[in-house]
């Protein structure tokens, strides 16, 4: 399995983008925003990467709500947390959504070729600025129980699913994205609350993929959980039995600045257990990262092809065009 996950400036590759794709340490790609101008120049963009390096994942964050990087020629979707208010606290209704809006999301991007959407979020909705609605509940509960029927969806396209933020980021106020956040609460709590959607869904073998947190719990351990082999090996890998892949969150971040620079970064987030770590927004920090770290040679029996889509399902989905309407429509509802 390779290690690294970057990202590429514009809507079309460049020279030195496409060179830099033929690393054998680069193993996914991210797409963002302003990797999209409209859908024919997304499928464009897809294939040359793929003419380069069809067995790269490539990925995006789609989650719905403020998380959508791609909407002309897209389905806009509802953050996660509109759907239960939306059903006036009907658990039924609101899973039946949560199943339409997961396969809706999967199959509109596996349409054009990418493999991956990082979702579901798996944070309690609580004082996070940066989780808010992205989240499905402030409850533990009806988290499990959402995540799992828009899980759902997203397998009966064929899409694998990503947890994240690992042992949960909606307990505390700062947004790792500009600022280092720190949950001073107990070890009990945490895992209590917070962690509860990731044991239940792990537990039922619902996660190919987790992405952890950078956020410090200093009561539990004194790095941030995506540098922290205490999170991801003893925890994750230990008690919960996870089995699948763990991505750092973009080094990128302010709350990932307590590692150092973009070298001493990358190789905490592997040291501690990463098995792709995501360098974004920042190519000379990417290119850092290539030329400078240790990169592991024994990738523990994973591969990236547990996060590859299912070929069957995805093919029967796609002729799949009532279901596929119905579940604009349900979005359309909802947003």
């Amino acid at each position: 399995m390779s290690y690294l996950m970057l990202d590429i400036e514009s809507t079309t590759l460049n020279v030195a983008e496409s060179s830099q794709l033929t690393h054998p340490m680069i193993g996914g790609l991210i797409l963002f925003s302003r990797n999209y101008a409209d859908r024919t120049q997304l499928v464009e963009l897809i294939k040359s990467i793929r003419a380069i390096r069809p067995d790269i994942i490539i990925a995006v964050d789609h989650e719905g709500g403020r998380v959508q990087r791609f909407r002309d020629g897209f389905t806009v979707l509802p953050a996660m947390g509109d759907i239960l208010p939306a059903a006036k606290g009907d658990m039924s209704q609101a899973k039946a959504w949560a199943t339409e809006l997961g396969y809706l999301m999967a199959i509109e991007l596996l349409a054009v070729d990418i493999d991956l959407s990082f979702a579901p979020v798996l944070d309690l909705n609580g004082i996070s600025q940066v989780i808010g609605t992205r989240s499905f509940s402030s409850e533990k509960d009806e988290v499990i129980e959402l995540a799992s029927a828009f899980i759902d969806g997203m397998e009966q396209a064929g899409m694998c699913a990503v947890g994240k933020h690992f042992p949960g980021h909606g307990s505390v106020e700062a947004d790792s994205h500009i600022a280092k956040p720190v949950d001073e609460r107990s070890k009990d709590q945490i895992f209590a609350e917070d962690m509860q959607p990731f044991v239940n869904l792990i537990g039922k073998e619902r996660l190919q993929g987790i992405m952890p947190a950078h956020v410090i719990y200093p009561k539990v351990d004194s790095q941030p959980a995506g540098f922290s082999p205490y999170w991801l090996q003893e925890v994750l890998r230990k008690q919960l039995s996870f089995n699948g892949v763990i991505f750092s969150d973009d080094l990128g971040m302010k709350g990932a600045a307590v590692a150092g620079g973009y070298a001493a970064r990358a190789q905490a987030a592997l040291d501690a257990g990463c098995n792709m770590i995501l360098v974004c927004n920042d190519s000379a920090g990417a290119t850092e990262v290539l030329n400078t770290v240790n990169w592991p040679t024994d990738d523990k029996g994973l591969s990236a092809n547990l996060l590859k889509p299912d070929a069957k399902k995805v093919a029967k989905a796609l002729e799949d065009n009532a279901r596929w309407e119905r579940a604009k429509a349900i979005a359309k509802s909802l947003t």
